[in-house]
């Protein structure tokens, strides 16, 4: 049986069914590469700027608190050793990278295993045709087209009117086809692509 999805117009009716790539929509998702891409996108997001102060950073600390010996307590050369309070922290977070490179073919296969176990979750769209900005004639369209919960608007190229009038809507997120990604395409209810991207995604992905 042929995978399809329901193509609707601007006005929100529906078309006509059009066929999804066999080569992305008809593979058995690969749950471990998706996995893998997660993990590695999550991480690369990371900011990774936590840092915590070293005993040669605290201030305080030059003087030593008592001599040597003969006062019957342990032997101390700094009040800002990691063992006293407002001490420095022994091997605490410093600012790092946590990106992470998967090959390019696994990351691929990733995407298009994302893109199969959604295909149920999938409509098309013929164009947005939004001549000015307004969240109620997206909200209109979705509602037509049964886009309920988070809806992942997916386009080819940026459009200002579109991305304006979904900005004020928390659980619509616009993405650029050549900006997919595994989380968004996971976490979606609901995916509504322009014709324009599946084209686009069926060019680069069903290679």
């Amino acid at each position: 049986m042929a995978n399809q999805a329901a193509l609707y117009n601007a006005k929100g009716d529906k078309v006509r069914d059009i066929d999804l790539p066999e080569a992305i929509f008809g593979i058995v998702p690969n749950v471990h590469e998706m996995h893998r891409h997660l993990v590695r996108q999550l991480a690369n997001w990371r900011a990774g700027t936590h840092s915590t102060l070293t005993r040669s950073e605290v201030s305080g600390g030059g003087k030593k608190p008592w001599r040597q010996k003969g006062t019957g307590r342990a032997r101390q050369g700094s009040s800002r050793s990691p063992l006293w309070r407002h001490g420095g922290v022994i091997f605490g977070p410093k600012p790092r990278s946590y990106e992470t490179q998967l090959p390019r073919k696994i990351r691929r296969l990733a995407l298009r295993s994302a893109l199969a176990s959604r295909k149920d979750s999938m409509v098309a769209i013929e164009n947005w045709a939004i001549e000015t900005p307004r969240t109620k004639s997206v909200v209109s369209l979705l509602d037509k087209m049964g886009a309920k919960g988070k809806v992942v608007l997916l386009v080819r190229e940026h459009d200002d009117n579109l991305e304006l009038s979904a900005r004020n809507l928390p659980a619509v997120k616009v993405i650029l086809s050549h900006n997919l990604n595994v989380k968004d395409l996971l976490e979606a209810d609901k995916i509504v692509a322009t014709q324009e991207a599946l084209d686009h995604i069926a060019e680069v992905f069903a290679q």
